[in-house]
């Protein structure tokens, strides 16, 4: 199985400001109280453009879905917690927190990507879990190493253990849970989703080991990593309250790999972290202030990354 792929999907917002819903357990979203719902999701719409066009000025494939102003979905710029796209032409649904998130979910986008060639074998629906207050978010509690079958998810409000586990039995893969914290106001919290505190790309991954505070979980973690040959990149607690965690290795064109970032995960990196990564493959950094000031969510949760095989 690919780690990466060249294929991403991304939803254009019409209506995107911070979500009322989601803030009880996303500490980095922010009020900006003397900005107009409507000057937001213009900005918005200004980043979510500039990133398309970045992506695919490197070779990226971006499948770009515009939304709709009804129903009212101001996070359906993060289309990755409500969907996930499989080498094996599975699609796996996921129950969401947030009753206006769960909205997101469009079939008709599935008919996009059969228009375009993808092959879609069988949909994976966890959704009705959400009947019992059980949810699991997507590629946002769950952080795949698909080469290696491991699915690494820190719990939470967000993120179940028996339905990650029951998620990993379908999806043949190894479950490896922790807890991840981060400190709020002097309180240590359970961090909401994992793709905040790490990414794993190819190669290597970029983990807050730091986050996760009983230091068995934490070497069962970092033992795994290594154990699939990634070189750790550690980054800190500070970092990953600038998004540093939230990042993506794409395919661009010729295959040539990159990690997606902010530009504020980015100038929050050290000299010593960039040279690292970039052993490895060349960085992507965009601006997103707006989207991560009021949507609490980056460069990763942009990107539903397709796996889907081509119809022959």
């Amino acid at each position: 199985m690919r780690q990466t792929t060249n294929t991403i999907l991304m939803i254009r917002p019409v209506a995107f400001r911070r979500n009322e819903e989601t803030a009880v357990n996303n500490y980095y979203q922010k009020v900006l109280d003397d900005v107009t719902p409507e000057t937001i999701n213009f900005k918005a719409v200004q980043e979510f453009d500039a990133f398309v066009e970045k992506l695919k000025h490197v070779g990226v494939n971006v499948i770009v879905i515009q939304d709709k102003k009804e129903p009212d979905t101001p996070d359906s710029i993060f289309p990755n917690n409500w969907i996930s796209f499989h080498e094996t032409g599975d699609v796996a649904l996921y129950p969401m927190f947030a009753e206006n998130r769960r909205l997101e979910r469009r079939e008709d986008i599935l008919d996009v990507l059969e228009d375009k060639g993808f092959e879609i074998t069988e949909i994976m629906d966890y959704t009705s879990a959400e009947e019992d207050t059980i949810y699991l978010e997507g590629t946002g509690s769950l952080i795949l190493d698909r080469e290696f079958n491991k699915a690494y998810c820190a719990l939470s409000p967000r993120s179940d253990e028996e339905l990650m586990i029951e998620f990993c039995e379908d999806f043949d893969m190894s479950p490896i849970i922790f807890e991840a914290f981060q400190t709020v106001d002097g309180e240590r919290k359970a961090i909401y989703h994992t793709n905040v505190m790490m990414c794993i790309a190819e190669t290597f991954a970029v983990i807050c080991a730091d986050c996760i505070d009983d230091k068995k979980e934490r070497k069962m973690v970092l033992e795994n990593l290594k154990a699939d040959g990634k070189e750790i990149i550690l980054i800190t607690e500070e970092q990953v309250n600038n998004f540093a965690g939230n990042m993506l290795q794409v395919r661009g064109k010729d295959d040539k790999r990159y990690l997606v970032m902010s530009n504020s995960a980015y100038q929050s990196l050290t000299k010593a972290q960039i040279d690292k990564i970039e052993k490895h493959c060349e960085i992507l950094q965009v601006s997103l202030d707006i989207i991560e000031a009021c949507g609490g969510g980056s460069a990763r949760c942009m990107m539903a990354e397709v796996f889907l095989p081509k119809v022959e």
